[in-house]
């Protein structure tokens, strides 16, 4: 290993040095890495056809993802195995790990739609995530494929401990492979969405057409206090997507849950109150009729067939989401699975 990282890529992230000069090697298995800035770093093996973006540290708290990415970048400049894919690694905002909290002025994972004014860190992160992202996506060969999972952990209680939420864009983007994926991981669930986003899994899903989702792996933590033990199948699953292997089988779980979004109830006035505890946990359901929101005289009630809450919080800024409401969902895995802006998910993509 290049002994500048020899302590990992994590410390290194969080204790830069007080001037970053990007460094390239290559490892003797011929696999080449280049560090480009501060939590920031691409593996190159000498022929891929997937590419593949794992980002952590969106949410300087939710720390189970950064521990995950630092372990597998630690095996891999260790030669524990040989990636066949290339990877661009994040660990994104190492003040928010310092500070132990999610962002420090504004949320990181709603800036990811466009360029942003330079108004506080998180829009100058945002941006320079942008910029290697679109560097990285744009080096691929055509054909090839790509991916980019975002891994994040819960604030709150939920009826499934870790769950994927699949970004809606205007791509013709066949989600299947992602369910293989995630029984492999012993997912819970998944999650198609309905309307567009801000979030960075969004962003590569809508301008490169990537197969992507938001990860949500348990509940947060501080750091180095997680039990990755709870997390070993989806790592197992990413090292078998990293070296083209078959993916391992796990069956200790119920089947794999998926749900589709119905609505989103946006936050557009700070009268905005839910109708049940801000701590709900994640899928907790309600019956058809039963109260969920209210704002300026607008009541939201469960629609036919009940409506289960995630991520419900009335604290968002205004013109956020302030919650999703999904039901279960049971696509036809013969067919092409697509998840596009504003329609059913389901065989027929709309670009």
């Amino acid at each position: 290993m290049d002994t500048y990282l020899s302590e990992g890529f994590l410390q290194h992230t969080l204790f830069p040095p007080e001037t970053f000069v990007p460094q390239t090697f290559q490892l003797a298995n011929g696999t080449d890495v280049i560090h480009h800035s501060i939590g920031v770093l691409e593996v190159i093996p000498p022929k891929a056809e997937l590419a593949i973006v794992l980002s952590s540290g969106v949410h300087g708290d939710e720390t189970a993802p950064i521990e995950l990415v630092n372990e597998l970048v630690s095996e891999i400049l260790s030669e524990q195995w040989v990636p066949t894919a290339r990877i661009l690694f994040i660990i994104a905002h190492p003040d928010a790990i310092h500070a132990h909290t999610r962002f420090i002025e504004e949320n990181l994972n709603r800036l990811f739609a466009d360029t942003n004014p330079e108004r506080n860190k998180e829009c100058l992160l945002a941006n320079r995530l942008q910029h290697h992202v679109d560097a990285f996506f744009g080096s691929c060969e055509e054909g090839s494929d790509k991916w980019h999972f975002d891994l994040h952990s819960a604030i709150r209680d939920s009826k499934h401990y870790m769950f994927a939420v699949v970004p809606a864009s205007t791509k013709a983007t066949d989600v299947r492979p992602l369910i293989h994926f995630l029984r492999a991981a012993d997912m819970d669930a998944m999650l198609l969405s309905l309307t567009p986003s801000s979030t960075f899994s969004w962003w590569s899903a809508e301008r490169f057409g990537a197969l992507t989702a938001t990860f949500e792996m348990g509940r947060v933590a501080p750091l180095y206090q997680n039990n990755m033990d709870e997390f070993a199948a989806l790592k197992h699953a990413l090292i078998a997507s990293l070296t083209g292997s078959v993916f391992p089988s796990n069956q200790k779980k119920p089947a794999l849950e998926i749900y589709k979004v119905t609505r989103t109830i946006t936050k557009t006035d700070e009268a905005f109150s839910l109708a049940f505890s801000n701590d709900a946990a994640n899928f907790t359901f309600f019956k058809e009729g039963e109260p969920l929101a209210k704002e300026n005289g607008t009541e939201y009630v469960a629609i036919e067939g009940g409506e289960a809450a995630v991520f419900p919080n009335a604290n968002v800024a205004i013109g956020q989401r302030a919650c999703l409401l999904v039901q279960p969902f049971s696509p036809d895995e013969s067919q092409p699975l697509f998840v596009n802006v504003n329609n059913e998910p389901g065989p027929y993509a709309i670009s």
